[in-house]
């Protein structure tokens, strides 16, 4: 009787739950106008927001990665050319946790790790392994799960690799031999808090669970420049379109968003923080906020 019950309630709560994601789905305003610049940035690559509100950006053009606050305050900043600990050869991508920050040191085939203030803490180096599965070069990307499972996204063997806490190899996916889920030429990686996988290559959106099994391929009509998660909601760019999803929902529906401005930008990469869109271009960090009526 009790375990009747209990499944009720659950099916009941399990129903709430898709009406409440229903009302944020349709209630969420899809038009954002300009409201201010933030940053100077010489050719910037990526950037991401902790939960806590910090922003890091990777310079390319300058090979270092740089810290805001949501005002655009400068708080720190680490890099230049080279390939000691704490130095870069193309910092193409950053993620960010409330205590550390991985940035993909492309050329340099590693992940650095550092504390959320930028002190150097560790690195992924693998190019060199005995074991092939394990090996990664030239990489794209890097996510970490709520488990603390790291996913690098190697473009040298088109694939995705997930090492554990202590760095040791798990698994790797999205290879050669993962038939119609194989990755060709994968560009960006991102992750959602239930631990699903997902990577864009070339104008498909690729979904894989934390097995390496792959759930769905999403096809676009242009290349994908970006995929960002923060709070479960995911940010997808173009060339100059961008899209907004809700990643806990079964089916994932993408709703381009209108952002106003007076002048033309190039999108490197976007995303969405407290109702807010920050849209990365090459030199700056370009702020829109809400309709409201």
């Amino acid at each position: 009787m009790l375990l009747m019950f209990m499944k009720k309630f659950l099916n009941l709560m399990k129903k709430l739950f898709l009406i409440f994601n229903l009302f944020i789905c349709v209630s969420f305003p899809q038009k954002f106008f300009f409201s201010e610049s933030i940053g100077n940035f010489e050719n910037a690559s990526s950037f991401y927001i902790s939960s806590d509100g910090f922003i890091y950006i990777t310079d390319k053009g300058k090979d270092e990665v740089v810290q805001l606050d949501t005002l655009g305050n400068l708080l720190e900043n680490v890099g230049g050319f080279g390939w000691n600990q704490s130095q870069f050869d193309e910092p193409v991508d950053v993620f960010a946790d409330p205590l550390s920050v991985y940035i993909t040191d492309k050329n340099n085939h590693r992940i650095q790790r550092f504390d959320r203030k930028l002190n150097f803490i560790s690195q992924l180096y693998s190019r060199e392994n005995e074991n092939l599965n394990e090996r990664f070069g030239y990489p794209n990307g890097c996510v970490v799960s709520n488990q603390g499972d790291l996913y690098v996204l190697d473009s040298e063997n088109s694939r995705v690799i997930k090492f554990n806490l202590f760095g040791n190899y798990q698994l790797h996916f999205g290879g050669i031999d993962a038939g119609e889920f194989s990755l060709q030429s994968p560009k960006a990686i991102s992750i959602s808090s239930n631990g699903i996988v997902f990577v864009a290559d070339n104008k498909i959106l690729f979904a894989f669970d934390q097995f390496g099994n792959g759930l769905i391929k999403l096809k676009f009509d242009e290349e994908i420049n970006s995929i960002e998660i923060i709070f479960d909601r995911m940010i997808l760019t173009t060339k100059d379109k961008i899209f907004l999803a809700d990643t806990y929902q079964e089916k994932i529906e993408f709703r381009k968003l209108e952002l106003v401005s007076e002048t033309h930008f190039k999108i490197v990469s976007a995303l969405l923080f407290n109702e807010k869109i920050y849209v990365l271009t090459p030199t700056n960090i370009l702020v829109f906020s809400p309709v409201t009526e």
